[in-house]
């Protein structure tokens, strides 16, 4: 049975599934009712982190076209366009085994695509979730749901896989940025 996260909450992962080495983190969304004009392009996105809190190098910041990262140990699945239907939206896949030392935290964000030029904002998302199963029985081991508490973001850190005592942990953040993915880019030490 999944363990269903607060906003602020960590949780053990591996120490509490021993054996699991393969994840999917799952990400997902829906779009309110919005007749601007323009289609809704949401984007996940993964930050590979070192002890800094920095991507070392452009290699460590997975996205739409940079699919896989850390010698092959991360993987996006692709980008979808319209986010329509249930389910996840985007997949993350995780060898947690092969995820080099040096590689503290995986942060995974979720941005709007374009989102300045096109007038859209968070505000106008709504179902948000970041949840990680297991691909070998797909078992949901852990569910977060962002609830509403954005309006004006253009793009959101929803969680992190982190290293703690040798164990992986989660830590569902849910914080919102104004600026975008190259907000983000930039906190994450990465020139735009």
């Amino acid at each position: 049975m999944a363990i269903s996260l607060s906003k602020g909450q960590k949780v053990d992962l591996t120490k509490s599934n021993p054996g699991l080495k393969n994840i999917v983190v799952g990400l997902g969304w829906d779009v309110n009712k919005y007749d601007g004009g323009n289609d809704f392009d949401l984007d996940s996105s993964v930050f590979l982190l070192d002890a800094s809190g920095k991507c070392a190098s452009e290699q460590d910041f997975i996205f739409f076209n940079n699919l896989v990262g850390a010698g092959g140990a991360v993987e996006h699945t692709g980008d979808n366009l319209t986010g329509a239907g249930d389910g996840d939206d985007e997949q993350v896949k995780i060898d947690l085994s092969s995820v080099p030392a040096n590689i503290e935290k995986i942060t995974f964000t979720i941005t709007i695509h374009e989102a300045e030029s096109r007038n859209q904002n968070f505000g106008q998302v709504s179902n948000s979730f970041v949840r990680i199963f297991n691909p070998e029985s797909n078992e949901e081991l852990i569910r977060y749901d962002l609830g509403e508490d954005f309006s004006i973001e253009t793009a959101v850190v929803v969680g992190e896989l982190y290293r703690h005592s040798g164990e992986w942990k989660f830590n569902a953040i849910g914080s919102g940025y104004q600026g975008g993915l190259a907000s983000l880019v930039r906190d994450f030490g990465l020139n735009v």
